[in-house]
């Protein structure tokens, strides 16, 4: 069988201006993970970036931590959904009374995730949740079409394509599958690798969100 390792990008730099900047903290991820796969004996025929500055930074310290030479290639099919615009078309709710705001944040990020899956509301948005979920899938086709028998192929990518990759071979239809990656996406660990084979029965994820290559200091979501 061919086996794909999805790999969620190191800790970006949330709350600054620039979010799509590793951290330092998610530089060392990528440097564990990568030394934490060669050890297992990984030993990528493909390696693919989406083309986000915090997924070449990733695939950057994984080649660096695992010593490989293996060139990489970039599709942008493996970039994140735009969560800054699917914050901005949703009015910010009102804090609550004794309401953290990180708790107050989560709660608008939920909501305003939940109105750009409904689909109620394509045109407010630059990229539909189908178009995203679309793009995804042909990514993952174009690697298991391109991956050599037995081969082994690393993605450096973003949660939400994770989860969308995920939720796709473990649900039908649509509307199970977007429950699913409303579940899945929350979760996603920086650095997280979640494992698909492909073999005579299809393509089938065996492992999501292993994070074990991780201390404790490390463990970031997001």
């Amino acid at each position: 069988m061919s086996s794909i390792l999805l790999v969620r990008h190191g800790q970006a730099s949330f709350g600054a201006a620039d979010y799509d900047n590793l951290s330092d903290t998610g530089h060392e991820q990528s440097r564990v993970l990568g030394a934490a796969l060669a050890a297992r004996g990984v030993s990528p025929d493909v390696v693919v970036a989406g083309e986000m500055r915090r997924h070449g930074q990733t695939a950057a310290g994984v080649l660096e931590g695992a010593g490989w030479s293996a060139d990489l290639s970039v599709d942008a099919g493996w970039n994140e959904f735009d969560h800054l615009q699917v914050l901005a078309v949703h009015d910010q709710p009102t804090t609550a009374e004794g309401e953290s705001e990180k708790a107050a944040f989560q709660r608008w990020f939920e909501e305003a995730t939940l109105r750009w899956t409904s689909g109620a509301h394509d045109e407010a948005y630059d990229e539909s949740f189908g178009a995203f979920t679309s793009r995804v899938e042909a990514a993952m086709a174009r690697l298991v079409s391109a991956l050599p028998r037995k081969g082994t192929a690393v993605v450096l990518t973003s949660g939400g394509p994770i989860a969308w990759a995920c939720a796709a071979l473990l649900a039908d239809p649509v509307a199970a599958r977007t429950d699913l990656w409303l579940r899945l996406n929350p979760v996603s660990v920086n650095t997280g690798t979640s494992t698909v084979v492909c073999g005579a029965r299809g393509t089938t994820l065996v492992a999501f969100n292993a994070h074990d290559h991780l201390s404790p200091d490390l463990l970031t979501y997001r």
